[in-house]
């Protein structure tokens, strides 16, 4: 299914702009419902600024009310103009996220050791010589280098790895790990998204705002 151009800052309007669910939000944008819950719950590693899908011609408020009326119904984006992928090449990683390579490529292969080399760079958009460093201790700054996952730095979706820990689980012969977060605590969940959440410097430009109320309701 079309999703959004950028899912991230889509999800963030919707959750400050309309009452869809978590999980509408999540379905349509194609991103893990816990990483809608950490845009909401202010937990994401960047703050972002909203995109507006129904300017951006990727939703009409109709639809948007539809989906408010009926917590089931799925929302289908418009058929706007035609949007631009990157198709070949390395996944491009904005320059304030690129520092934090070197510890997501360390948590998964920590986490996720059947995971390959190939796999890993094109979830993180890395080289297999940096993979290579990493696994061997040599790479020139291994000293300063912590795991952490890589969904929570924003190098990847957790559908993305979700999906390369399925097919390398398939590859090895081995029985696939379930995640079992949703079954937990909430809140317990939330404090250790705080806690793996970088230090890196927030980006804190306002995006424009909205009246929801007048917008619509919930």
């Amino acid at each position: 299914m079309a999703q959004p151009l950028m899912p991230h800052a889509t999800a963030s309007w919707l959750v400050d702009n309309t009452a869809l669910s978590f999980e509408q939000i999540a379905d349509f944008c194609g991103l893990h419902i816990l990483e809608v819950q950490a845009i909401a719950d202010d937990t994401a590693t960047t703050k972002l600024t909203g995109r507006d899908p129904v300017r951006a011609h990727d939703l009409t408020l109709e639809e948007i009310e539809k989906g408010q009326s009926d917590p089931d119904y799925r929302l289908k984006m418009s058929k706007g103009p035609e949007q631009i992928r990157r198709t070949k090449g390395p996944r491009y990683t904005p320059v304030s996220k690129r520092a934090d390579k070197p510890d997501g490529i360390a948590w998964i292969i920590r986490n996720h050791p059947e995971i390959t080399d190939g796999a890993i760079g094109k979830l993180i958009g890395t080289t297999r010589t940096t993979i290579a460093a990493i696994r061997d201790r040599s790479h020139w700054n291994i000293g300063n280098i912590v795991p952490k996952d890589p969904v929570t730095l924003g190098l990847t979706s957790q559908r993305e790895l979700d999906s390369a820990v399925a097919k390398a689980a398939k590859a090895a012969g081995i029985e696939a790990p379930v995640d079992t977060r949703l079954e937990g605590d909430r809140e317990a969940l939330l404090e250790q998204l705080r806690a793996e959440r970088d230090a890196a410097s927030r980006d804190t430009t306002p995006g424009v705002e909205y009246d929801r109320d007048t917008l619509f309701k919930s």
